[in-house]
């Protein structure tokens, strides 16, 4: 099987469901940058971090598979079965915030992102994944997309803050906080 099909050269995609969309439509753009926010779970989730953020990145990088299957189908004729998208997914990312915040420092300033390499990492694909959600929530003002696809990368990026908090705070780096200069 090649890889390529050369049906793309002429700066046109195929969503599934057939229809041809140029490369830059809005549907493009929202999973194109979830598949970038997925190569950099990707790139966290194989640092020196515990095994269970590891895990729990693992089953991230699946639900995005899922929500760019989600946005790369034509809700008008897709036929094609997607993977469904649960509270649950949304639900276990709040429990996991909750569970590496009670271990966590009391918040009080505003945190400038780095001071480690992985936590650099996790700020990255924040604002990747909150370009996600800018980019998915205008998408939806025209077209169908299921408000669980906006919920869940909306959690996901609160959640990767957390979780560069949280892999900072083992690594025992110091938060670099943001003091204004007034």
């Amino acid at each position: 099987m090649k890889i390529y099909t050369k049906t793309g050269d002429k700066g046109q995609t195929s969503l599934i469901g057939g229809t041809r969309v140029p490369k830059f439509h809005l549907r493009i753009e929202c999973y194109g940058t979830v598949d970038e926010l997925n190569s950099y779970i990707g790139l966290i989730q194989c640092q020196d971090i515990d095994p269970h953020a590891q895990q729990v990145l693992k089953e991230v990088q699946d639900r995005l598979f899922t929500i760019g299957a989600s946005l790369a189908a034509d809700p008008e004729k897709s036929k094609m079965k997607i993977p469904d998208l649960n509270l649950a997914d949304i639900s276990l990312l709040e429990q996991e915030m909750d569970k590496m915040n009670e271990i966590l420092p009391e918040l009080k300033h505003f945190v400038l992102p780095g001071g480690d390499t992985v936590v650099s990492y996790c700020h990255i694909a924040r604002c990747i994944c909150r370009r996600a959600e800018r980019l998915t929530v205008n998408l939806a003002v025209g077209s169908f997309v299921d408000d669980k696809v906006t919920i869940y990368l909306n959690r996901l990026s609160d959640y990767l803050f957390v979780l560069a908090r949280k892999l900072g705070f083992d690594k025992k780096t110091d938060e670099s906080i943001w003091l204004p200069r007034l």
